[in-house]
């Protein structure tokens, strides 16, 4: 399983995840565009197997899979796949599966705040390329004014709660590399040979997680922090999601186990 970054909103590029060709949302340019209602809508997230999360979310997700956090930034993730490029819980037909937490990430598309480097703002942005974005749809985002419709508005709305979100995460992830709570942990599992016997171990993912030998080792003091500010409770949902790697590993062995077989050369 590939645990690398992904990008971080900056400049207005596609390379940020699932956003493959952002623009700046224009009265002008999207004036007669909307986003269509789908039964399916969440297909774009099928190759979303690590998914950006933010620190309000651990607790529910928590529930889902496991909780980790990568690479310099100690970016934290909800891994919802083992295989890079694979959502083991979004369906063929662009659904997630019943009782999976969607990550607000994934929610807020194809919407995303990216940064104006020439004027130093956030600017709000669409993906362009996002299937149910189509001109007249459903709910559009602009009125016959030229206005931002309410339905866009509650989308900004979401929008900027994510950002503030999204800042909150951050100063929780800066306590914890303040406290070097940090440290490299790896996921495996250990596959059964056809005679009964264990095999060889197999490595799924080297992330970053919460050293719960250096969490015990903190001072009462600085414990008493951590639980007074809500840290404490998000470091145990982390802590406790990383208990899903078995169910990852049982869904992706079921998933392989529904696959057509190859046929016999």
């Amino acid at each position: 399983m590939a645990t690398d970054t992904p990008p971080v909103e900056s400049a207005i590029t596609g390379n940020v995840l699932f956003y493959s060709q952002p623009e700046p949302l224009n009265q002008q340019l999207h004036g007669k565009l909307g986003v269509k209602r789908m039964d399916g809508p969440f297909g774009f997230a099928r190759t979303g197997h690590a998914v950006p999360l933010t620190v309000g979310e651990f607790q529910v997700a928590a529930l889902t899979g496991p909780i980790i956090f990568v690479g310099d930034e100690k970016t934290p993730l909800a891994v919802m796949g083992l295989n890079a490029g694979e959502n083991m819980f979004v369906t063929p037909g662009g659904l997630f599966e019943a009782g999976v937490y969607i990550p607000a990430y994934i929610r807020r598309y194809p919407f995303v705040f990216a940064n104006d480097e020439a004027s130093g703002q956030m600017i709000l942005c669409i993906d362009r390329a996002a299937e149910f974005i189509v001109e007249g749809g459903d709910m559009g985002f602009f009125d016959a004014k030229g206005e931002l419709t309410e339905y866009t508005k509650n989308c900004i709305e979401f929008c900027n709660n994510y950002e503030a979100e999204r800042q909150r995460t951050m100063s929780f992830v800066q306590l914890l590399r303040a406290l070097d709570l940090f440290e490299l942990k790896t996921a495996s599992f250990t596959p059964t040979n056809p005679d009964g016997s264990a095999g060889e171990p197999q490595k799924i993912a080297e992330y970053f997680g919460v050293s719960e030998e250096k969490l015990n080792a903190l001072k009462p003091e600085q414990l008493a922090e951590l639980r007074d500010n809500g840290a404490l409770q998000q470091i145990y949902a982390h802590l406790t999601s990383l208990a899903g790697w078995d169910r990852m590993v049982a869904l992706a062995m079921f998933h392989a186990s529904r696959q057509p077989q190859a046929a016999n050369a």
